[in-house]
């Protein structure tokens, strides 16, 4: 039987340098780095690997304990959850300045737990920055490292104590030997929720997860980094993305949201399924049009999420889509779901539309079964001679004709929507590529 990954937690007041130690152990950007405090809210976690050790690493927002604020006391929360199933944790502290009464408060706090604790006092990169060392025992910490997560320095010896006692995972040539019991379980649905700021994402993660995974407030863009929580339902599993709102260009002042627009870009890209979420109260906006063309130009498969819809009067149900169709014309293949993330109506619906775009976009149709296809379709704008599927995800068609140059757009369509009623494609968007004849006059001679 496997043994159970252990799982490393950090914790810090704000703009320790959390998210660098985070990104310099797990060796990516999964945690978005900036110099305004307070970027880190909800807890992200990532696979970090030492010397053939592998754990799982938690980054948390910073930390103020006595903070009654909102959103501070939000991230005590989240931080107190990730706490709970540690094995170890890391307590980081800023090698530049003083110790202050927020690190006293936080020591105190995380000597209570019982766990390992190793004080990784950072930013120390000068002989100036090591004569504040002394003062960071008075935390009471015994296990105490000075590193420098932004160059690397003093990172294998904490790690090395770090990792002392954790499983070694067994090298390739053993696990070759071993005996495979059953073939490996298909690759995960990855989906990133996507959506103006406050339309409710983040409550529809929790619902999804069944528990508090992000932090949820009426405060716009509460959500900074993209939170990812994983979710096993009927026998598949989803990785759920909660991304940050995505905002219009001139309305992201500050870095840390102008960060959190290109790493939610960036997770639409990575995504298998994409899901907009917008909010009921507020109808159909231009910018929820905006951020659906991001998921459709990157030949995601999308989901239309109407959340909130509790706040609603039922019978304005066909009204509220057919504006919804009138605003997103180009999504006209998406599903559309109407629930409500605060209550969970609604919400178990979506795991199954979620599984048919996936198949949908992953779906392959046989030549021989596209060439039927031709034989039946009338076309009159010019001859196709033959189709032939090119890829997947999204599916894309290679269409041959008597004539070269692209087709117009509403014969392109025209092409399109016979595909998808021949063979589903419900949700992903599909990619045509015309392929035609050269007369002999348009053809260049052979040098």
């Amino acid at each position: 039987m496997p043994q159970e990954t252990p799982t490393v937690v950090i914790v810090g007041r704000p703009n320790v340098g959390k998210s660098t130690l985070f990104n310099r152990i797990t060796h990516g950007r999964r945690s978005i780095v900036g110099d305004e405090p307070g970027i880190t809210r909800d807890r992200i976690a990532g696979e970090a690997n030492f010397e053939g050790r592998k754990f799982e690493l938690v980054d948390t927002g910073g930390i103020v304990v006595n903070d009654a604020d909102y959103i501070p006391s939000q991230i005590l929360k989240q931080a107190k959850v990730a706490l709970e199933h540690a094995t170890r944790i890391i307590f980081v502290g800023d090698g530049r300045s003083e110790i202050t009464a927020a690190d006293r408060e936080l020591a105190q706090l995380l000597r209570k737990t019982g766990k390992p604790i190793t004080l990784a006092v950072n930013k120390v990169d000068t002989g100036k920055n090591e004569a504040l060392l002394n003062d960071f025992y008075s935390l009471g910490i015994r296990e105490m490292y000075p590193v420098s997560a932004e160059h690397g320095l003093g990172i294998d010896a904490f790690l090395l104590h770090l990792t002392e006692g954790f499983p070694e995972s067994p090298d390739e040539e053993q696990a070759a030997e071993e005996p495979v019991e059953q073939t490996a379980a298909a690759d995960p649905i990855k989906v990133a929720i996507i959506g103006r700021p406050n339309a409710g994402k983040s409550t529809l993660l929790n619902a999804l997860v069944g528990e508090e995974r992000a932090i949820v407030s009426p405060i716009a863009g509460t959500t900074r980094d993209a939170v990812d929580e994983s979710v096993t339902q009927g026998g598949t599993e989803f990785v759920f993305i909660d991304t940050a709102g995505i905002r219009r260009k001139g309305k992201t002042k500050l870095m840390a949201e102008k960060l959190s627009v290109v790493m939610a870009r960036r997770h639409i890209r990575m995504a298998n399924v994409v899901v907009v979420v917008m909010d009921a109260t507020e109808g159909v906006l231009g910018l929820d049009a905006t951020i659906a063309g991001y998921a459709h130009e990157g030949g995601r498969p999308v989901i239309l999420c109407v959340n909130k819809w509790d706040l609603i009067d039922g019978e304005k149900k066909r009204e509220f889509e057919e504006n919804l169709r009138y605003h997103l014309k180009f999504l006209e293949y998406a599903p559309v779901i109407f629930l409500s993330a605060k209550t969970g109506g609604g919400v178990n619906r979506l795991f199954g539309i979620i599984k048919r775009t996936f198949a949908a976009a992953s779906h392959r149709v046989t030549t021989g079964e596209l060439n039927r296809f031709v034989e039946k379709l009338k076309f009159e704008e010019r001859k196709i001679l033959y189709i032939t599927q090119a890829g997947i995800r999204p599916p894309s068609f290679i269409v041959f004709t008597d004539k070269a140059g692209p087709l117009h757009f509403s014969h392109e369509r025209y092409l399109i929507n016979q595909l998808r009623k021949r063979f589903g494609f419900e949700g992903t968007p599909i990619d045509l590529k015309i392929r035609g004849r050269l007369r002999r006059k348009e053809r260049k001679p052979l040098k």
